[in-house]
């Protein structure tokens, strides 16, 4: 525990130091941002906010004990001043930071973070990240309706938190650098209910100060903020209801400057050909995987040979092609530069006549008829039609439903709903870098929960077992032992198909030349998609 606090107050240090370089660079604050999206936000509420189009912007509303050095992986504290972690592992106890405000001016005490991270777990928040904090002692009987609050959860005085768990957890840190374990005061959420998404209040870097809803978000920087000279923009203008190709072209006269849903596919070949607004693209690989889910509770997707078919039926090499070549087919949910992947592994093969065979097996022989969700932004629905023409290939009738972000979301958290759904554009990418975070939130027992990403509502009990005790090798010497785990239980899960991985995607974020900041700032792998903090305009006085 020395060393890693060591480790982590040279990191404390360096973030701290930035501002300096900063200056040295030439880099000013001032300025502002406008970013385009073609639909809206559905909510800001740390606690349930948990898209693509959101994320990074709850991120910089709010603050929580531990965050990641910019444009990184590597935990840093954020609201914790210190920590201590026992030597079996299962308590923690932070130190927070004082003088630290909310965007309300009142000052962050221990009881806020303990009343936020009960609020994510209680049942009436219906939060998709209920399933990360289950080691903590008190889990089963707060989910369960039985207590009000976490018993291993407490405040000993304003400036100490005491997290207790049931076992050691790897990924504990992890969570509490998610956005969901951001600190919220109680006042607000209760002054607001309900609608507390759509008047947040944090401690982040930016604090919302407008809201149309359907046309446009307004962030302007927190000037109480308790890291010096952070953010550099004095305000962000999220513009709502632009298509990707109006939105480019109004980036091309000035009108725009970061594209929120990234270079329309069918101008990007183009545009990496200008030898001027090339130069104004971002690219990075992310921990990412597309995927095709089944309903396993809805017919006839409750039969795994039905499953196995629709993955043997798929030619994801012709999906790759069509969104000019950015991304590799995947064969197992997890992406290969993620700890755990199987190398070995060879995955489904595109087989139709075998997909066939299978569907006879299964009792259907002509096929059947079913719907195929996906989000509405292109290249979306027309990776929907290549996988409609692939199953009809093999006698299943996809019926195309096409619509907004949100909606697709609501439509996979509701059991009876959406019997497939085309992940694209709301494709899984890690929340942190463990293999962990690609079975719990979406493949777990704990996401398969109305409002929850577990679009499959897949729940393997014996899996959930194998995860339970992977979770627990906290140990940094027992990480081969864990990553071996985690391969086992990802190709068991293959194994039930309960999803068809398609592709990991590498991203391409655009920007205008009046914005700037290292290519991180764009292709964060935490700040998803955008680290707003570290973005600056170049005409700031």
């Amino acid at each position: 525990m020395r060393k890693t606090r060591i480790v982590l107050a040279m990191l404390a240090a360096l973030c701290l130091a930035l501002p300096a370089a900063a200056q040295a660079a030439g880099i000013k604050q001032g300025g502002k941002a406008v970013v385009s999206y073609k639909d809206d936000v559905v909510t800001l509420d740390p606690a349930i906010g948990y898209d693509w189009q959101n994320w990074s912007i709850i991120k910089s509303l709010n603050a929580r004990l531990m965050t990641y050095e910019a444009g990184t992986a590597k935990l840093v504290k954020d609201l914790a001043a210190d920590f201590t972690i026992s030597p079996d592992g299962k308590t923690y106890v932070f130190k927070i930071r004082k003088g630290v405000k909310f965007h309300n001016g009142r000052e962050v005490k221990a009881a806020d973070v303990v009343y936020s991270l009960n609020r994510v777990v209680h049942p009436k928040t219906q939060s998709p990240a209920q399933g990360f904090y289950k080691s903590i002692v008190g889990f089963d009987e707060m989910v369960a309706g039985k207590a009000e609050t976490l018993a291993g959860l407490s405040a000993p005085d304003d400036a100490t938190v005491k997290i207790v768990l049931t076992a050691p957890d790897a990924t504990m840190l992890h969570v509490l650098a998610l956005n969901f374990s951001s600190v919220v005061p109680k006042e607000a959420v209760d002054k607001w209910g309900d609608d507390f998404g759509h008047h947040p209040v944090g401690a982040g870097p930016f604090e919302l100060t407008e809201w149309s809803l359907g046309q446009r978000l307004v962030m302007k920087r927190f000037t109480n903020y308790f890291v010096p000279g952070a953010p550099y923009l004095d305000e962000i203008e999220i513009q709502i209801g632009l298509e990707p190709t109006v939105a480019l072209l109004k980036l091309q006269q000035g009108g725009v400057d970061i594209l929120g849903d990234s270079i329309p596919p069918a101008r990007f070949v183009d545009i990496m050909k200008d030898p001027e607004w090339s130069k104004q693209v971002e690219s990075g690989s992310d921990l990412q995987t597309g995927y095709i889910t089944m309903n396993v509770k809805m017919k006839p997707f409750d039969d795994v040979r039905v499953r196995k078919a629709v993955n043997m039926a798929i030619d994801k090499e012709r999906i790759v092609k069509m969104i000019n070549n950015r991304a590799k087919p995947a064969n197992q949910p997890l992406p290969p530069t993620m700890p755990g992947y199987d190398k070995a592994y060879k995955g489904y093969p595109f087989d139709p006549a075998k997909a066939k065979a299978l569907l006879a097996e299964a009792g259907f022989p002509q096929g059947f008829e079913t719907e195929l969700y996906c989000m509405n932004v292109d290249p979306n629905p027309r990776i929907a039609q290549s996988i409609q023409r692939d199953l009809a290939a093999i006698g299943i009738k996809a019926n195309i439903k096409s619509l907004s972000q949100a909606t697709v979301i609501a439509a996979g958290g509701e059991s009876d709903q959406a019997p497939m759904i085309w992940s694209g554009g709301m494709a899984w990418i890690a929340d942190f870098p463990d293999p962990s975070n690609f079975y719990g939130p979406i493949l777990g027992c704990g996401g398969a929960v109305k409002g929850g990403w577990n679009w499959a509502w897949y729940c393997n009990d014996k899996i959930e077992e194998m995860a339970r005790k992977a979770d627990a090798m906290s140990d940094p010497a027992k990480t081969a032992e864990r990553e071996a785990l985690w391969r086992d239980i990802f190709i068991k899960i293959m194994d039930d198909a309960p999803w068809c991985p398609v592709f990991n995607e590498a991203r391409f974020n655009m920007h205008s030349t009046r914005v700037a900041g290292d290519a991180k700032s764009f292709i964060d792998p935490v700040h998803i998609p955008f680290n707003y903090g570290k973005i600056y305009a170049k005409d700031a006085q």
